[in-house]
């Protein structure tokens, strides 16, 4: 369970002109981003002493605007 971003936040930054997103659109946003995270750094040494976990990077960039939801 993601505590911090809350989740709440997390629905209303992906939303556009104040209208908030799903739970469902947060989840397949976040996991879609957390499986890029996931092929980027699949060739690299985790040689450093602090891991993070993929979803929880992928939701720290939804909060901060980085990551937004396109309809297709």
């Amino acid at each position: 369970m993601i505590n911090y971003p809350p989740v709440d936040l997390l629905i209303e930054q992906l939303g556009t002109d104040g209208q908030p997103v799903s739970r469902y659109c947060l989840c397949v946003v976040a996991s879609k981003r957390a499986r890029q995270i996931i092929e980027q750094t699949a060739g690299q040494n985790a040689n450093s002493k602090e891991i993070i976990k993929e979803l929880a990077v992928a939701s720290r960039e939804i909060a901060s605007g980085k990551v937004k939801c396109v309809k297709d």
